[in-house]
């Protein structure tokens, strides 16, 4: 046997058995491992077909988890465990981060960066892809309405992993964390025209229906985006990745050298 991280099929029996445990999330894709790997995720076992080829991307993209890297990735058949394998040929088990932990993050009172709250979304890609904006604005957290699981494998492979460096939960409308509410919505005031505080929470709601009733009826502020007449809507990751620009982001001073969000 030439992997010395063991019998291949051990690796496949193990998988099989820990990839029905509702506590740990898939990471499929270098990315997602890497990512989940640089901001602190329990990764329990990774697999791929050419373990060296996983190796040598990080060695190249990711020399500050290649050592992580090569201590975990082990030799397994991945067409045999994956309905779908990732083009980087790799995938990971991680531990899902502790919910009261997360929540605690959520409401405190003294945050310093807005939290993003999706009313209703209905697409798992542009949730992911919001989730990978507010990684990298630096928000304190997302947060969805509705019965769309934001942790669903489909959300984390479009956030690259990038679920563990904020904070990702599914809320109801009464447990809402605390803060200014404001809500996007074509009829609110100019957005060029306000000054988003930084525990502020922006809602946004899907492209199609908007923001529910219910949550606007709750909203402090009613914001609108500048778009042309007769331009229907815009993709929930590009209106939020304008207001989060419009709020601000990070401040380089408050990033780590050794901390890379690409």
């Amino acid at each position: 046997m030439s992997e010395q991280h063991g019998d291949a099929e051990a690796t496949e029996r193990q998988w099989r058995e820990a990839a029905g445990r509702e506590d740990l999330v898939l990471l499929d894709g270098f990315h997602a491992l890497k990512h989940a790997l640089r901001f602190g995720a329990d990764v329990r076992l990774a697999v791929a077909e050419e373990p060296e080829a996983v190796r040598g991307l990080a060695r190249e993209l990711a020399p500050d988890v290649e050592a992580d890297v090569a201590r975990l990735v082990r030799q397994a058949p991945l067409k045999g465990l994956l309905a779908r394998v990732h083009p980087t040929g790799v995938a990971a088990l991680a531990v899902r981060p502790d919910r009261a932990e997360g929540r605690a993050r959520l409401d405190a009172r003294r945050r310093t960066a807005p939290i993003v709250v999706l009313d209703n979304p209905r697409n798992l890609g542009n949730v992911g892809a919001v989730v990978r904006l507010a990684a990298g604005f630096g928000v304190t957290g997302v947060v969805t309405r509705g019965d769309l699981d934001p942790w669903h494998p489909n959300v984390v492979r479009a956030g690259a992993g990038l679920h563990y460096a904020t904070t990702v939960d599914r809320v109801e409308l009464g447990t809402l964390p605390p803060g200014p509410l404001y809500a996007l919505d074509p009829e609110g005031e100019d957005i060029r025209s306000l000054t988003l505080p930084d525990d502020a929470l922006l809602a946004f709601g899907s492209e199609r229906h908007g923001i529910s009733p219910e949550l606007l009826a709750r909203a402090d502020h009613l914001v609108s985006l500048p778009m042309r007449p007769q331009v229907s809507s815009y993709n929930l990751a590009t209106s939020v990745a304008m207001t989060l620009f419009h709020w601000g982001g990070p401040r380089p001073d408050e990033w780590s050298a050794d901390r890379p969000v690409d």
